[in-house]
């Protein structure tokens, strides 16, 4: 068997550690001046995979954009709630581990846990995460939708390298197992 796929969290953060203001903006995100499109497409090349919470996919429908985002890639939405699989997502209200174990050992690219806070938790809580992929902006917004919440045990990271976009910081992290 070839090596097993990677699950990737690929995200930015303000430098007090929020996603996102309390109501889902991202305007103080926007406002950086970046480097190109700060290694998005590099990373993006490296997934074919997809995981996003209910919340994060709603904010990308209300965002009125031409075309999905990632048209070509596997998209899972993880919700509480039913909802009908559409032509660029399937949703998934099961077990978390035995679905990523699943995902994991099917052939292919790495996977994409992209946000929002509740996904990203509970994929940290389950220790799912092989890798963190931070992108660090240079604004305190005070409160908002944390990175990270509080978990029972440490989690051991090894620093595998820091790139500069400009005025972000992109730091990269592989979780010690």
């Amino acid at each position: 068997m070839t090596n097993q796929r990677k699950i990737v969290l690929f995200i930015a953060t303000s430098l007090d550690g929020y996603i996102a203001t309390e109501d889902d903006s991202l305007e103080w995100l926007f406002k950086v001046e970046g480097d190109g499109d700060n290694g998005y497409s590099d990373f993006y090349d490296t997934v074919d995979t997809v995981i996003m919470g209910r919340r994060t996919y709603d904010w990308l429908l209300e965002q009125e954009l031409e075309s999905f985002p990632y048209e070509g890639k596997e998209c899972y939405v993880f919700s509480r709630t039913v909802s009908q699989d559409n032509e660029n997502v399937k949703f998934f209200s099961g077990d978390v581990v035995d679905f990523t174990n699943q995902l994991k050992n099917k052939e292919g690219k790495n996977i994409w846990v992209m946000g929002g806070g509740d996904l990203i938790h509970s994929f940290i809580n389950k220790k799912l995460v092989d890798e963190l992929i931070i992108t660090v902006s240079p604004v305190l917004i005070g409160k908002g939708i944390p990175l990270f919440k509080e978990v029972d045990f440490e989690l051991e990271l090894t620093l595998k390298s820091i790139n500069r976009f400009n005025q972000f910081a992109e730091i990269r992290y592989e979780v010690k197992r």
